[in-house]
Parts: C-alpha cells; sequence; structure tokens
C-alpha cells in the first residue's frame, strides 16, 4: 500500500481509516451478499439493512428526537440551499438569513432565486473573523425561517451555541462541523450537511428535519425538489448514492466504536485545534490567525504568514513532511488546516511542531 500522507484539505477530506480499511476490505462482495456495495440494488434487503443502521448510528449519536426525520439526498449542501426556500418559503413570506461568511452569503444568493429573504446580520464590516452576538441579529418574529452557517470552513469561524430564533424554525448548514460535537437537534426545525468533510465521502448530504415542517411543503414541486416526497419514501424516490451512505455507516460505526460518542470527539477536536493556535498565537506575530479568538473553528484553522515568499517556502517544507493541502482559500489567503474528526493527533502534532520550528527559524 502507498504510504499515506496528512490530508489538511477542506474537502472532501480525510476519513477514518479503520472505516476505509473495511471498506477495502469488503469492497469486492459484502460478507454474507456475495456482491460489492457498488452493485446491489438499493432496494435489496443488504442495503436497506445498511441505510437503516447509519440511520439509527446518526440517531445515537445525535440524540435526535423520534419527531424528526433522517434524508439522505443528494447535490450537496449547494443545492439545498435553494431547495430550502422551495419547500418552506412560501410565496409572500421572508426568509431571515445570518451572513457570517462564504457560505452563508451563498446559501442567501441561491435563496433569493426562489423568494425574499432579509440579512439579519452580515459580517462583511469585521472581515467575517467572527460570528454575530444575540444581540445582534435583526430578526423578524415572522420569517419563515431563520438560516445560519454553523462553521464558515473558508474563513475558520464557528458558532459556539446556537442562536435563539424564538418561533421562527431554525435552520442550519453544518457541512464543515457536523458530528463534530453532540447539538441540541431539538433547537432546529432543519439541520443538514454534505458528507465530504466530516462524515462521509462526497456525494451523500444528510438532513434532519422536524416532522411538522413537511406540512408546508408546497404541492406541485417536482418529486426529487420536494422534502417531504423524499421522507415519504424513505430516501429511495429513486436511487441514492449507496456507496456513499455505505461510507457514512461506517463513519458513524468508527464514530461509536472507536472514539466512544460526540462528547469524546468534541474533546479531542478541541485539544487538537488548541495545539495549532497555540502554535499561532505563539508566533510573535509571525502566523496571524484570521479568526477572533473567541470565534475560532475547531475545524478549520486559517493563519497568513509575513509575506509570500514564507507562505511559498512554508508549503515546500511542509510537503516534504507529508503536511498537504495546507493551502487557504484565495479569497482569504495564507493557510488552512482543516482538522476533521478523521485527522489523527499525530498529524497536527507534527503540523505543530512544524510551525513551531519554521517560525523560529524565518522569523
Amino acid at each position: 500500500m502507498a504510504e499515506r500522507v496528512y490530508n489538511f484539505a477542506s474537502g472532501p477530506a480525510v476519513l477514518p481509516l479503520p472505516a476505509m480499511e473495511e471498506a477495502q476490505r469488503d469492497l469486492l462482495a459484502l460478507p454474507g451478499v456475495g456482491s460489492s456495495i457498488l452493485e446491489i440494488s438499493h432496494r435489496s434487503k443488504p442495503f436497506l439493512a445498511i441505510i437503516e443502521a447509519a440511520e439509527a448510528n446518526l440517531r445515537q449519536l445525535l440524540g435526535i428526537p423520534g419527531n424528526y426525520k433522517v434524508l439522505f439526498l443528494q447535490g450537496g449542501a449547494r443545492l439545498q440551499f435553494a431547495i430550502l426556500p422551495m419547500n418552506f418559503l412560501p410565496q409572500g413570506s421572508s426568509a431571515d438569513y445570518v451572513l457570517a461568511g462564504t457560505w452563508g452569503r451563498t446559501a442567501n444568493t441561491e435563496a433569493l432565486t426562489q423568494g425574499k429573504t432579509r440579512v439579519v446580520w452580515d459580517g462583511q464590516a469585521c472581515a467575517y473573523r467572527r460570528m454575530p452576538a444575540q444581540e445582534e441579529l435583526d430578526l423578524d418574529p415572522g420569517a419563515a425561517y431563520l438560516h445560519i452557517t454553523s462553521n464558515e470552513t473558508i474563513q475558520g469561524i464557528q458558532i459556539s451555541s446556537e442562536p435563539d430564533s424564538g418561533n421562527v424554525p431554525l435552520f442550519c448548514d453544518s457541512s464543515s462541523d457536523f458530528l463534530h460535537r453532540k447539538v441540541p437537534v431539538e433547537r432546529y426545525g432543519v439541520l443538514y450537511a454534505c458528507a465530504q468533510k466530516n462524515a462521509g465521502p462526497a456525494g451523500v448530504t444528510i438532513a434532519i428535519i422536524r416532522e411538522d415542517l413537511f406540512d408546508r411543503v408546497p404541492a406541485g414541486l417536482p418529486s426529487l425538489l420536494s422534502y417531504k416526497a423524499i421522507a415519504d419514501a424513505g430516501s429511495l424516490l429513486n436511487t441514492p448514492p449507496c456507496f456513499a451512505v455505505y461510507m457514512v455507516k461506517l463513519v458513524t460505526d468508527w464514530l461509536l466504536r472507536d472514539i466512544g460518542g460526540l462528547d469524546r470527539m468534541h474533546a479531542i477536536n478541541k485539544e487538537k485545534a488548541a495545539m495549532l493556535y497555540e502554535a499561532v498565537d505563539g508566533s510573535g506575530g509571525f502566523y496571524k490567525g484570521h479568526a477572533e479568538p473567541a470565534h475560532r473553528s475547531l475545524m478549520n484553522v486559517t493563519f497568513t504568514l509575513p509575506n509570500e515568499d514564507a507562505e511559498k517556502a512554508f508549503h515546500a517544507g511542509a510537503a516534504k513532511l507529508g503536511l498537504m493541502e495546507l493551502k487557504g482559500h484565495r479569497s482569504v489567503g495564507g493557510c488552512r488546516a482543516s482538522i476533521y474528526n478523521a485527522m489523527p493527533r499525530e498529524g497536527v502534532v507534527l503540523l505543530r511542531d512544524y510551525m513551531v520550528d519554521f517560525a523560529k527559524k524565518n522569523g
């Protein structure tokens, strides 16, 4: 087997090695089935057992209440940006949007193709370095819903607690920090995430939707754009991304079996992030973090170096150590270390030590 590097990409991102090893072992033939997960029917008993187990794992990990449906969808979070208002933004109403970074802005832009929105807070004035405080939100008590992004991957900022939306349903794009901690699902109307950051490979999107909201879905939507139609079909209205769902099952198995649940995963994530932020803060200004300290992401650590030459040298040296995909997004620049659940602690330790050493030699 080729030697693996430490993959700090923002997504598609690192997956747990035990999950990939199990998939590799059983790729040609699932135990007791005799065919590959890539070949079996999505309506066969073996696949139904897989998708039901994936849902059961998610319910156990997150403590999902019984009055919520778990849907396995396609199209990534970007498609959900448009489907959400299609389903839940009635004509003549408006929805509230928090624009804390790139993905909040994108969600709002896509929603505007379907109806009216209100921007209740925009972080542009602070260069998207923090999340808003509750008192800064200009909320409409009559809004169809309030939409937030829990973790802005590009800017490296993250919410620490859910905003109070009153009687307005709270919708959340949790793509880049899904399953990094246990969240109070009952606070949300819709919690959704594309898998390729923290839950599995690209190809499947998970949506957790409170059942009473299905009453709002208008008739006449194309079936694959109707959350109600998909829920009524148990996510099997058409052929789902079977392999991606299978991998979500294996990743959630790993979280339950090997990690011990999301409270333990959260503790590990805090420890990993603290190591890198200590390297930033202890560099005497050589590294500058993008996010304000109180709003730093546990998933995406963003920072800049003194100049472009230093950045090039940093990336070149990192690559020699097998520390890959550390380049920041072009809109922010600098570096970004995405340290999702599956990033091994030893990879973070190696990056931390390299950062400290590089700053001493070049500062």
